[in-house]
């Protein structure tokens, strides 16, 4: 079952969070050449994928409970910059896109480029995670 829940947990971090990022970080460069329909476009994915990335954290939840990790420190530190990334992209980065919809200016690079830089830093961590038993 484990495996299962593993494979699920890297396939929704791939269908989900990858197209929030590259979405995401294409807007700030959309924005400035001004394609209203590119830019309501991007804010859609980031806004639906978003909503599908809540997949990730319950099956990675799962997927540590079964493998007993829940207390580690890789994977507090994995959930804490996860939760990060969330209120980031919630409560700054699709509020701001938003805004530019409306016609507003909205520094949007730099949350952008801290969101990114925490997913990568929780793949890093998941990869590399202290007391692996991969050997890696």
């Amino acid at each position: 079952m484990t495996k299962v829940l593993l494979s699920l947990h890297v396939l929704a971090a791939i269908i989900a969070i990858g197209p929030v990022t590259v979405a995401a970080s294409m807007f700030p460069a959309v924005a400035r050449r001004g394609d209203a329909p590119a830019l309501r476009l991007l804010h859609r994915i980031c806004v639906v994928y978003a909503t599908i990335g809540v997949a990730v954290p319950v099956f990675g939840l799962a997927t540590a409970s079964s493998l007993g990790v829940l207390g580690d420190a890789w994977l507090l530190t994995s959930i804490a910059l996860t939760l990060v990334a969330a209120v980031l992209l919630g409560l700054v980065i699709l509020p701001r896109q938003k805004s530019v919809l409306g016609g507003t200016t909205a520094g949007l690079g730099m949350p952008t480029g801290v969101f990114n830089l925490l997913w990568a830093t929780v793949v890093v961590l998941m990869i590399v995670r202290p007391g692996s038993t991969t050997g890696a």
